[in-house]
């Protein structure tokens, strides 16, 4: 019961935090700034489920265990969060994946959750005209940008994984549209409802929910995993490649030790359609076997 109440209470200091911006605890010496972006259904900023997102439960127990640090939360954009990463700012983000370009200045931490990894979203109606990229229930990106023929939608500096990453490093300027705003995948999705977009890239679950909030109906999409991807995607707690970075990353590796993040994943997987849901779920004890932290 003890245990339970200081979490609620943990949680509503955050919630203040994110509200306004606010410190968590005015004893400790340095601010570590948590910069969290609208990624439904890790985290959720707005509309059904706010704050009730997988990583919205796990960084009210990180801030826990971390009480070295006051705590405060910003809303960011994927652009503007890479941008304060790469400067010298005691700043963390608690939903990144690992890229060659982003270690050159962001420390990560030990695996702190998996997801099933981004695919791409076709509305229905053209299904016919990308029948000849689907092999086997995966879709071929690098044939379809390698068609001159369509434009795909994604957010800019965001990874999408290795797989993904490395065929927009070889696409056409022409093949991409980058989209830079708050609301980037909501926008991608009426982009492409209204025919200027053939295809938009994401993770299943939260282009269902940005969708049900543009009024687009799920049941007229069709999403597909890339050929060549792994079925999911190991996240990470990036800090600022600082001294103040590096330690607070030796100490979040202990958190995550020590925190059950299995309730994170249970919480996360209720988010899934159902068929995902019971893989993902299936597949869930082997998610935290000992891996190499790049």
């Amino acid at each position: 019961m003890i245990d339970r109440y200081k979490r609620w209470l943990i949680q509503l200091c955050l919630t203040a935090m994110m509200a306004g911006g606010w410190s968590l605890s005015a004893q400790a010496e340095d601010t570590l700034i948590w910069l969290l972006r609208d990624l439904p259904p890790l985290t959720i900023f707005d509309g059904p489920g706010k704050d009730q997102g997988a990583l919205d439960q796990l960084l009210p127990m990180l801030i826990e265990h971390l009480p070295q640090y006051r705590h405060q939360v910003l809303h960011v954009n994927r652009a503007r969060g890479m941008q304060m990463l790469r400067e010298s700012t005691f700043t963390c983000d608690p939903s990144l994946l690992w890229t060659p370009e982003r270690a050159k200045y962001i420390v990560f931490s030990r695996q702190a959750f998996i997801s099933v990894s981004n695919g791409i979203t076709i509305r229905r109606s053209q299904q016919e005209a990308v029948t000849a990229f689907i092999v086997d229930g995966q879709f071929d990106l690098q044939a379809f940008l390698d068609a001159h023929k369509a434009r795909v939608g994604a957010i800019a500096e965001r990874s999408y994984g290795p797989v993904i990453d490395e065929r927009l490093r070889q696409a056409d300027a022409q093949s991409l549209a980058l989209h830079y705003g708050n609301d980037a995948l909501g926008s991608l999705l009426q982009m492409q409802r209204l025919g200027r977009l053939e295809a938009v890239l994401g993770y299943w679950p939260e282009i269902r929910y940005h969708a049900l909030r543009q009024g687009i109906a799920v049941d007229d999409l069709s999403f597909y995993p890339i050929k060549g991807s792994a079925p999911y995607q190991r996240t990470h707690i990036g800090c600022s490649d600082t001294p103040q970075g590096r330690e607070a990353i030796e100490r979040i590796d202990q958190a995550l030790h020590d925190i059950p993040v299995e309730q994170v994943q249970k919480s996360y997987a209720a988010w899934l359609d159902p068929v995902m849901r019971e893989h993902y779920l299936r597949d869930n004890p082997n998610f935290f076997q000992e891996v190499p932290t790049p």
